[in-house]
């Protein structure tokens, strides 16, 4: 049986104009994807009017919260002691999302409690990834 932990949270999206706009969003991990993490946004976010989701490893949000971190299309990095920025490239363009890092911090240490880091199940996630990728063929 699959664990989930999810978490509402509000951030601040940063834009072009250095202006700070309040978003709110929804942490979640999955046991049944132990090295993912996923955070969703409301369609008032994006810029195709629809819920958006983006999903990365645990193991980089945990390294961005102390150091900057992340290749390809998500960086993290603190920002000052109390916040902690996360950058999404998408063909759209760029956003840079401002969290607190104290809730980032509870939230993987719910989803330590879940699944201690070190021991997520690789066989559940091959199995579970090779599924996704042939869907039922």
């Amino acid at each position: 049986m699959d664990i989930t932990v999810e978490q509402p949270v509000r951030a601040r999206l940063i834009t072009s104009e250095s202006q700070e706009l309040p978003v709110s969003a929804t942490l979640q991990y999955t046991s049944g994807d132990p090295f993912a993490v996923h955070i969703g946004f409301p369609p008032d976010v994006s810029l195709s009017g629809t819920d958006v989701t983006w999903t990365f490893s645990r193991e980089l949000l945990q390294a961005g919260l102390d150091a900057p971190a992340g290749q390809g299309d998500v960086h993290i990095w603190p920002c000052g002691r109390v916040h902690t920025v996360l950058e999404f490239h998408a063909p759209e363009g760029l956003a840079l999302i401002q969290f607190d890092t104290d809730a980032l911090r509870r939230f993987l240490k719910r989803t330590f409690a879940a699944v201690a880091l070190g021991k997520e199940n690789i066989d559940v996630a091959v199995d579970r990834g090779l599924a996704a990728l042939v869907g039922g063929v």
